[in-house]
């Protein structure tokens, strides 16, 4: 499977070059099991064309093209610089890529934001993005889940709540890629244009 050839279109709304690479190298590092499962392991909180096999894959194509959509919008996008713009697509490229935990379980782990939050600065080593753009992507990672951030099964964990214009923008994207009612068609595992 070529991952890359995958998400090349969502790839393709990066603008910086070395941040291109950097996505395909982290997209390179996601477990196996990110390409095949369902966006919800228990098939209620997203629509349909997120559910069954590849379901996370066309989810993320969603979030992704809403964020790419949304920042190219004059009367959005405006306030985000050209690099800012590529690391929330970039954030959202990878914001459930270890939704099912590290190696894959049964359902999803509460705790995924910070999962591949922690997964980014592990292999900072192997990237280009600079202290800054490191914490910029990770502190969208880690609030992807807005105001569903505490969860009666893990009192102990609370996800941070987004809490500027990039981490809400993650959010906002993530939010309406999960919404039953927007319905996306998919034509050959793409988005249908």
């Amino acid at each position: 499977m070529d991952r890359i050839k995958i998400f090349e279109e969502e790839i393709g709304y990066i603008q910086n070059s070395s941040y291109q690479e950097n996505v395909k190298t982290l997209i390179n590092l996601l477990p196996d099991y990110f390409f095949d499962i369902p966006a919800s392991s228990t098939g209620k909180y997203h629509p349909s064309f997120a559910l069954g096999e590849g379901g996370l894959v066309r989810h993320t194509m969603v979030a992704v093209r809403i964020g790419y959509e949304l920042l190219y919008n004059d009367s959005i996008g405006y306030s985000f610089n050209s690099d800012e713009k590529d690391l929330m697509l970039i954030s959202l490229l990878i914001h459930d890529g270890l939704k099912s935990g590290l190696n894959h379980e049964k359902y999803t782990r509460f705790d995924h934001p910070l999962l591949i939050s922690q997964f980014v600065k592990d292999h900072q080593e192997m990237l280009t993005f600079n202290q800054k753009e490191i914490e910029l992507i990770c502190s969208c990672l880690e609030s992807h889940m807005g105001q569903w951030n505490t969860d009666k099964h893990h009192p102990d964990v609370v996800l941070p709540l987004p809490h500027n214009k990039y981490q809400r923008f993650v959010h906002m994207c993530d939010f309406l890629a999960s919404r039953k009612f927007l319905d996306v068609a998919f034509e050959n595992q793409k988005i249908k244009k």
